[in-house]
């Protein structure tokens, strides 16, 4: 998959929390992980328990999982049409 630079604002312990699981998953990989790897197996690993999405994005609190999927999903279609990937 073609990684295309995008900035997102995240808090400051959001950021640090992200941090740590790179470092875990670095850990128990032996390889490198930036914190895009980190975010797409918290993504991945939400599917099988949606509550760790929520926890991770608790700032959006109100907000269902599956809106926020779906918003998600729009931007994605509105990146491909925009950049033409």
């Amino acid at each position: 998959m073609d990684k295309v630079s995008e900035t997102i604002k995240v808090s400051k312990e959001t950021k640090q929390s992200l941090i740590r699981v790179a470092a875990k998953l670095q850990e128990s990989s032996g390889k490198r992980v930036d914190l895009d790897e980190a975010i797409q197996h918290l993504v991945s690993a939400s599917e099988k328990r949606p509550d760790l999405l929520e926890k991770a994005f608790g700032s959006a609190s109100g907000i269902k999982i599956e809106d926020m999927l779906n918003e998600r999903r729009l931007d994605e279609r509105r990146a491909k049409r925009k950049y033409r990937i």
